[in-house]
């Protein structure tokens, strides 16, 4: 009879354990171990916009919560489509997500004839996590002080009132061209390479109106210099509780500029559910919730099913709406 020597008996036993242990230890490791370096949050915005400054915020309140490090990294360019392509076409791994908005899923693809990617295949909403209006504005000077006073203006002088926009194919653009179709009227539009030369150019006279985000708006309104006339989000905000919404005159409507982080597609439904039970829990939080209401926005959360179904929702709507408009890229 062969006998095996104690101690390789005691090796082999040992060898064996050590991979029992791995291959049962393996599967809670992949779902607890995420993330163990830091996570590239990609913002397809420059620094100190409205979507940057949402992001910036979102991963200050992810690492106080859970100690994960994030490296914001801004990819401008494209109306948001640079960005949003870095994130669809990285390693579906979880170190790699983005901050997608109205603009880059859900106008865009019907907007430009050719994109660098597929808004509701190459990428997968975590998270809808915060949704801001914008704000119709007009000079402190302007004779339109209420939004009726404007629609009826608009009314008599068709393509006469000069609106500036901050970009073709913006919220702030696609709310004045919805609002004029569903209330029939038509103004100039009068686009620019960004907010600040449209604000700049609206106070110099050169423009009319726009339909200016709350970051861009308010200071304005507070110093005396622009007059707000109405919000686009269904209800007032808290920030500019005295201006009515676009609702209370036109029943329904509504248009908001959403922020949802996404990830690579493939990227593992664990880490997914992993990062969105971390997004819900920073959302909750009153002081999330004070900042955000602070710059004009409004806290979202929901399951990543939830995200997806708005996504997909947004995505048909916008697109019918660029479609009705004739709007062109410029």
């Amino acid at each position: 009879m062969t006998s095996i020597p104690r101690r390789g008996l005691l090796a082999g036993a040992a060898t064996a354990f050590a991979c029992a242990l791995a291959l049962t230890a393996w599967p809670a490791h992949a779902d607890t171990a995420w993330p163990d370096k830091p996570v590239r949050l990609v913002v397809p915005y420059t620094p100190g916009g409205a979507t940057d400054i949402v992001s910036r915020l979102v991963a200050q309140k992810l690492a106080e919560d859970t100690k994960w490090s994030f490296i914001v990294d801004n990819r401008a360019g494209g109306n948001g489509n640079i960005g949003i392509d870095v994130v669809a076409k990285a390693k579906p791994d979880g170190y790699t997500i983005g901050m997608g908005q109205t603009a880059n899923l859900a106008i865009n693809p019907t907007l430009f004839p050719k994109m660098p990617y597929d808004a509701l295949k190459d990428v997968v909403p975590v998270s809808v996590v915060a949704a801001q209006p914008v704000v119709l504005v007009v000079r402190a000077d302007s004779p339109y002080r209420s939004l009726a006073d404007f629609v009826a203006a608009a009314k008599a002088r068709p393509g006469e009132i000069k609106q500036a926009l901050a970009g073709t194919g913006t919220l702030g653009h696609m709310a004045g061209e919805v609002l004029a179709k569903r209330v029939g009227f038509k103004v100039l539009n009068v686009p620019y390479k960004g907010a600040a030369p449209a604000i700049t150019d609206l106070l110099g006279g050169q423009t009319d109106c726009m339909f200016a985000t709350p970051q861009g708006a308010l200071s304005m309104v507070k110093a005396g210099k622009l007059r707000a006339l109405a919000v686009t989000s269904a209800k007032r905000l808290p920030v500019m509780p005295d201006i009515p919404t676009v609702a209370e005159t036109y029943k329904g409507f509504e248009a908001v500029d959403w922020k949802a982080v996404v990830v690579p597609a493939g990227t593992p439904s664990e880490i997914v559910k992993k990062l969105n039970a971390a997004i819900d829990k920073a959302l909750a939080k009153p002081a999330t919730i004070a900042q955000l209401q602070a710059e004009g926005s409004m806290p979202v959360g929901g399951s990543p099913e939830q995200a997806a179904q708005y996504v997909r929702a947004e995505h048909a709507r916008w697109g019918a709406a660029v479609r009705e408009a004739g709007v062109q890229p410029e």
